[in-house]
């Protein structure tokens, strides 16, 4: 059992947070209220960030000193919505979101995954057709083995799992959702997810 806090309310946050209970963690989800963030990384050994990404960087400075020698696990994209509401363009082009996180908190242990599919996929990959992939990027071979562990409690078996390397390899990654619009608008909002077949 492993205590974790996942950041972030809404359909990502809160299936994450229900199918990591399921699996026997300790898992606080912090809601919008003043210091529910902060009470909640404080007593975290793992951190999910799963707040909408326009937004996660200022969020996430701003718990600085609650997120010292945690696991940031930073599961979101960060966009520049279009007017329907999908991912038009990168808000950090040249760079993502994880970098810029791992940057701001050096003191904190940065894992990018779980941002290239559907948040129905995250919980559920088993449910898909083929088997999805799931990406880590990050610095720390510790705290990716870590997070692997997690994806096991999560129902990714480990062949799904591909370690990209760094931390820069995050802008992979989420350059990737830049193909969501698409294939909703081609194929309608049914679950997918990027897989890497061989």
């Amino acid at each position: 059992m492993t205590t974790i806090a996942v950041l972030g309310n809404g359909r990502v946050g809160g299936s994450l947070a229900l199918a990591l209970t399921r699996a026997g963690h300790e898992v606080t989800a912090a809601d919008r209220s003043p210091g529910s963030a902060a009470d909640a990384a404080r007593t975290a050994r793992i951190v999910i960030n799963a707040t909408p990404g326009a937004g996660s960087l200022e969020r996430l400075v701003a718990l600085r000193e609650e997120l010292r020698g945690k696991i940031l696990v930073d599961v979101s994209n960060a966009t520049v919505d279009g007017p329907d509401g999908l991912p038009a363009d990168l808000l950090h082009p040249g760079s993502s979101l994880a970098e810029q996180l791992q940057e701001a908190l050096p003191d904190t242990r940065v894992v990018k995954t779980l941002n290239t599919m559907l948040h129905t996929v995250m919980t559920a990959p088993a449910a898909l057709t083929q088997a999805p992939t799931a990406f880590l990027s990050g610095e720390d071979p510790e705290a990716k083995q870590v997070v692997r562990g997690l994806l096991a409690d999560l129902g990714w078996q480990r062949e799904w799992i591909t370690d990209l390397g760094g931390i820069e390899t995050a802008r992979a990654t989420e350059a990737a959702i830049l193909f969501v619009p698409h294939v909703i608008r081609s194929s309608g909002f049914a679950p997918f997810a990027i897989s890497i077949t061989r």
